[in-house]
């Protein structure tokens, strides 16, 4: 039980990170970048809070 809690944590963070960047790469001005990012954060914190089961 904690372990495939443990490897899904590690997963969605891994994934965070690969998306944020792949917003860097991307050939957007600052303020899109921004809230391009902004946003993954926003939906990876919440994924994270639905693994320790807060939501």
């Amino acid at each position: 039980m904690a372990g495939s809690i443990l490897i899904g944590i590690l997963i969605t963070f891994l994934v965070i990170v690969l998306v944020l960047y792949l917003i860097q790469r991307l050939p957007l001005d600052g303020r899109a970048r921004q809230i391009a990012q902004v946003v993954v954060i926003i939906i990876g914190i919440i994924s994270l809070l639905k693994y320790l089961a807060v939501f």
